[in-house]
């Protein structure tokens, strides 16, 4: 049989597609904008079938419908990583977190931890040699396919081509043409914070120089501020628009990097069309599953390899809280601590933690005496390189305790010095 009889074959529309999921069964559904959403409408539309199924989605850019109250009897939601579709789920106890470092999570689909009876993919439409692109995201979904019993995928023409990782119509259960534009996001407004905050981080990349990158308005700031640099590469879990930018201005050339020159390694992207356009069929891409591309060890073959990401809260021995707010779960540990410890094992490598001196409108400081009861340590001391505010730098590498805080209360919020001193003399026995 040919690829396309084959292709024809299984055909079929989604509402028929999600017929093959049983009760009880655990969905992992394709990541972040690569989300299948004509198969995720299909299945809620379906829910009265189901009982208990679990859906593991690490970061849910859709709108997530089988988190609401009245599909908890139906789905239970499982992930490594909250966002604003399924934070309260799993506060008001509907849904679980399962924390793991984003490059262990294609092992624990692998080893069985996290076992797919189904997966969900969006992929773009196969090559002439049947070949499908897992596009925007690769990351833990292609495993999910891998291991999973039946593969079920949303072909849509409007899924990049991106090379790196493919998936041939042999290996797909069910096919489900869709054609729906990829899950959007903007680029951040910057305040000035922002861009204090970038200019900071900017000073500390040089030419040449592979960049890391997180996801918000931080690493957007950074970019900002990266007009006059010359020959930057990109290795990182993700990117956006603001690279694009730069590859645009002749800033990223991915030249001098001495592992994969001239390629842009990443494992998901998320932005607008400018980005997906930019991607589409561009052999300088190239798309990885997680465990490789957030391995430290892979990281640390990029000599200069500089980390930018943020946090919730650090500490004055410079402990840092990424995920969570007290007993409150936010987010996830991502991809942070594989980058992190790929960065401080790269030759003239650089790990950046970045964050605004305040939250809640100013009045709550970002820098603390202690990290709120019941958050959790995402970054050890002895991990942390640099911790950046919007008023400066402290480098805390080969750093005492002692002068690691002091460093820190000279880059808090002036409101919160005072107290933080107060602190740093009771704590330390000494003047500060």
């Amino acid at each position: 049989m040919s690829w396309q009889d084959d292709y024809k074959s299984k055909l079929c529309t989604a509402a028929e597609a999600v017929k093959k999921v049983k009760s009880g069964d655990r969905i992992i559904v394709g990541h972040a904008c690569g989300e299948p959403t004509a198969l995720v409408d299909a299945l809620v539309a379906n829910s009265g079938a189901y009982h208990d199924v679990e859906i593991y989605h690490m970061v849910a850019m859709g709108k997530s419908p089988y988190c609401q109250p009245e599909y908890a009897a139906n789905f239970h939601h499982n992930s490594n990583f909250l966002g604003g579709s399924t934070r309260k789920c799993i506060e008001e106890g509907r849904g679980d977190f399962t924390p793991c470092n984003f490059s262990d999570l294609p092992g624990l689909i692998r080893d069985g931890y996290i076992h797919p009876n189904v997966a969900f993919i969006n992929v773009s439409p196969p090559d002439k040699h049947g070949w499908c692109s897992y596009g925007v995201s690769v990351d833990y979904t292609s495993t999910a396919a891998e291991c999973a019993e039946i593969v079920i995928a949303q072909v849509n023409k409007h899924m990049p081509r991106t090379f790196g990782t493919f998936i041939n119509v042999s290996d797909i259960d069910y096919i489900v043409e869709a054609d729906q534009p990829l899950i959007q996001l903007p680029s951040a407004q910057l305040t000035d914070v922002d861009k204090a905050i970038g200019a900071n981080c900017a000073s500390l990349i040089k030419d040449g120089d592979t960049l890391q990158l997180g996801i918000g308005s931080l690493p957007d700031a950074v970019l900002f501020f990266l007009k006059e640099k010359h020959d930057l590469g990109i290795h990182s879990e993700m990117f956006s628009d603001g690279v694009v930018e730069l590859v645009d201005a002749g800033v990223i050339t991915n030249k001098k990097k001495n592992f994969m020159p001239g390629k842009f390694i990443s494992t998901f992207l998320m932005g607008t069309d400018r980005l997906y356009n930019f991607v589409d069929d561009n052999p300088a891409v190239s798309m990885q599953p997680v465990d490789w591309t957030n391995d430290p060890r892979v990281i640390a073959q990029n000599d200069n390899l500089i980390s930018i990401n943020s946090c919730i809260q650090v500490d004055l021995s410079s402990q840092i809280a990424s995920d969570t707010a007290g007993l409150r779960q936010i987010s996830g540990i991502g991809g942070q601590m594989d980058f992190v410890r790929g960065a401080n094992m790269s030759r003239g490598g650089k790990s950046i933690i970045a964050m605004p001196s305040t939250t809640g409108h100013g009045k709550i400081s970002k820098i603390v005496p202690f990290i709120d009861q019941g958050g959790v340590i995402a970054a050890p001391r002895p991990d942390v390189n640099y911790i950046i505010t919007e008023y400066g730098i402290c480098e805390c590498k080969g750093r005492t305790v002692k002068d690691r805080a002091r460093q820190l209360i000279k880059i808090a919020h002036p409101d919160f010095r005072d107290g933080l001193i107060e602190e740093f003399e009771k704590r330390f026995k000494c003047k500060y």
